[in-house]
């Protein structure tokens, strides 16, 4: 068993880096401050083959795999999550077209997401639905060769710059839950779609995040992903993969943090001493460099799962539970050797601190991966 990294892993993560540093940290303030988009990061991003990398060479993209896809989240989150969303999800949902999708809805979208000429969304949660698939209201009815959409959806990533949703619909209503459910492709200009920006979140400001309203929206039934009743199914597939994204997300971050608070514990002095040299010092930057680790293992495991013939979907959600509790465990640890400094946005660790918990509440809450792995291992 070999635990390093071939040598076009290694160019991968420091090219990715690199990219983080040099042209999304110099705008990571403002567009936090602001809640300001990033379109431009994101095309210089596709130049570099670092929107969404997984997507294969075939449709445009770099074909690196989701191990590949991680090592690129888990480089630029080290910088900044909120902007690192609107690279490395720029396509989010558009994973069910290349799993379930017609060659020609491959052909038609998965090149333009690679090369960062549109924005993919995946309109999943609504106000009383986001664990519990029974709260969902949103309907897809025939009409000739159409479907006419009614409903809303809450808290959509990439809500307001998106082109393109993929749509959780009920389509079957008469059939029990999991199986009433459809994906279906919907144009983010499509006439009946109103979008409204959620302003205020506590972090990941820079990628837009939106309710959005569908009110007699009218597509083709060739914007049909997959299999008309087997939604849920898709859906559930789509996460499996995700999840091993946000433990990413959390492996950078925790980095983050654990390179802010080395810095900054060796160069503030208290009692004529760096505070470096203090025990409590030394036992909080260990802990945070334990969680790292074990994490950092985790996920890649998880992932070069993912690319295997044998995934392991537990061991995805295993990584993305752990990534939680660790990014909030070490974002807590930076700010307190930071002290009062931690507390204002002179310094990184308050918008790590911020950006923190989001990781343990999108793509299935901690409860809820506790629930279907606990099912799992009482079985």
């Amino acid at each position: 068993m070999d635990f390093t990294l071939a040598e076009e892993h290694r160019m991968l993560q420091d090219m990715a880096y690199k990219f983080a540093v040099a042209e999304v940290e110099p705008h990571s303030f403002e567009c936090d401050e602001l809640e300001k988009p990033t379109p431009e990061i994101r095309k210089k991003a596709a130049e570099n083959g670092l929107v969404e990398p997984w997507i294969p060479e075939e449709y445009g993209g770099s074909g690196v795999g989701q191990f590949g896809n991680i090592l690129v989240v888990e480089q630029i989150s080290r910088v900044d999550i909120g902007i690192g969303l609107n690279i490395y999800i720029a396509g989010f949902g558009s994973q069910n077209i290349l799993a379930f999708g017609t060659e020609e809805q491959k052909q038609e979208y998965l090149p333009r997401v690679a090369s960062g000429e549109i924005v993919f969304a995946g309109a999943y949660t609504e106000p009383n639905a986001g664990t519990d698939v029974s709260g969902y209201k949103t309907k897809a009815i025939k009409d000739g060769d159409d479907y006419v959409i009614n409903g809303q959806k809450m808290f959509i990533s990439n809500g307001m710059s998106c082109d393109y949703m993929l749509c959780q619909c009920i389509t079957h209503p008469e059939e029990r839950a999991h199986k009433s459910f459809s994906q279906i492709i919907v144009p983010a200009n499509a006439l009946g779609v109103m979008r409204n920006k959620i302003k205020g979140k506590m972090g990941i400001r820079a990628n837009d995040t939106a309710d959005i309203a569908l009110e007699d929206v009218r597509v083709p039934q060739t914007s049909l992903v997959g299999t008309e009743m087997k939604g849920f199914v898709q859906l559930m597939n789509f996460f499996d993969v995700t999840r091993v994204m946000i433990a990413a997300q959390a492996l950078g971050l925790c980095q983050g943090c654990l390179d802010e608070a080395i810095k900054y514990s060796k160069e503030r002095v208290v009692f004529g001493k760096p505070l470096s040299s203090y025990q409590l010092t030394m036992q909080k930057i260990t802990e945070m460099a334990i969680k790292t680790e074990a994490l950092r293992n985790m996920t890649y495991k998880a992932a070069w799962m993912l690319d295997s013939e044998n995934p392991d979907y537990h061991l995805s959600a295993m990584a993305k539970y752990l990534g939680g509790q660790a990014a909030v465990f070490c974002a807590n640890a930076a700010v307190e050797i930071h002290g009062g400094y931690g507390y204002i946005d002179e310094y990184k660790v308050q918008k790590y601190y911020r950006d923190a918990k989001i990781l343990e509440l999108y793509e299935g809450t901690k409860e809820a991966e506790i629930m279907a792995l606990g099912r799992v291992l009482m079985a």
